[in-house]
């Protein structure tokens, strides 16, 4: 049995509301603006604006995934 102290310090870490999580899903509402903008924009015509804001959407999406990958792998390991 762990410490009480030892336990609250360690939830602080995966606690589902903690900041880490707030700001993964930040960085995911910043990639579904930017293909919200990249549809609308080819919608349209300006096929500038929807290539660029496309190409935001794919790097800040795969950034995402690969900070959520990395912090699901972080979180089985402080179980085991």
């Amino acid at each position: 049995m762990q410490e009480p102290s030892a336990a609250r310090e360690r939830s602080k870490y995966v606690s589902p509301t903690g900041p880490n999580n707030r700001e993964f899903f930040l960085m995911l509402g910043w990639a579904l603006t930017f293909l919200v903008i990249a549809i609308i924009a080819g919608v349209f015509g300006f096929g500038g604006v929807a290539a660029t804001s496309a190409g935001i959407a794919q790097v800040i999406f795969v950034v995402f995934l690969i900070l959520f990958a990395l912090s699901l792998i972080a979180g089985l390991i402080r179980r085991a």
